[in-house]
């Protein structure tokens, strides 16, 4: 039976991208095992021992931006060596230690409020993120006021940003925490958007479990996001758009 030109056209595209997509990936598997040679040399150079560098990304697909992980006993000064020695292997993007986040939250810093709490704040005191009726979009007439929240937020980058999302009492409460939470989250991804680092964003949603004093919790001003801004250790930024040991 002879075959339709069109399958044949279908099958030969369809093997092309296969391969396409094969050659690709081994290309990329290679990449990443060069990344990974250069960067344990670079590692024993600085003085890292049992730090490896993984050039993997969440999802499992090679990366130019490695994870350091190993290390826990060398000092803060001996890991930032280490990324900066990494960050100078040629082609290595942003770099971050596999630990960072729980040696944050387990070494006794202290936590206090940083100045661009102030200003958020003043930002806010006569104005709200608005959003649609119901919905966790945010509305139109909002963007300016994000844009300016974020211009607040930029000189304290390196701080934990915790943004908070408050509904009234009216509807039911499970729905109030489902929605405080999703608009939260949309205040996140904008200001990711509008240049403010992810890993230093914290969303949650409290539906109306923390109205405003003095006011009743079926008041619809209630509705509301809050931001709190808390300082930990600054970031020093070292070459290549990486965080040092941090």
């Amino acid at each position: 039976m002879p075959v339709r030109p069109s399958i044949a056209v279908a099958a030969g595209a369809i093997v092309t991208s296969g391969l396409a997509v094969a050659g690709a990936s081994m290309s990329a598997g290679d990449l990443q095992a060069r990344f990974e040679k250069r960067a344990a040399q670079a590692i024993e150079d600085a003085g890292g021992g049992g730090v490896t560098a993984r050039f993997v990304s969440p999802s499992g697909w090679p990366s130019r931006h490695p994870v350091l992980d190993g290390g826990a006993e060398l000092d803060e000064d001996t890991r930032a060596e280490v990324a900066r020695a990494v960050a100078a292997v040629p082609g290595v993007g942003g770099i971050r230690w596999a630990d960072g986040e729980a040696r944050a939250q387990t070494r006794s810093f202290d936590y206090t409020p940083m100045h661009c709490q102030e200003d958020v704040d003043a930002l806010l005191r006569a104005r709200t993120i608005r959003f649609e009726e119901s919905r966790s979009a945010i509305n139109s007439a909002s963007q300016q006021l994000l844009d300016e929240v974020a211009r607040a937020l930029r000189p304290c980058l390196g701080s934990i940003i915790a943004i908070t999302g408050h509904t009234d009492s009216s509807g039911p409460e499970p729905g109030n925490l489902a929605l405080s939470m999703e608009r939260a989250e949309a205040v996140r991804r904008a200001l990711v958007a509008r240049g403010i680092p992810a890993d230093g964003l914290r969303s949650r949603g409290l539906g109306s479990s923390e109205p405003v004093e003095g006011l009743a919790p079926s008041d619809p001003a209630n509705r509301r996001i809050e931001f709190s801004v808390v300082a930990t250790e600054p970031i020093s930024i070292t070459p290549v758009d990486q965080p040092g040991p941090r």
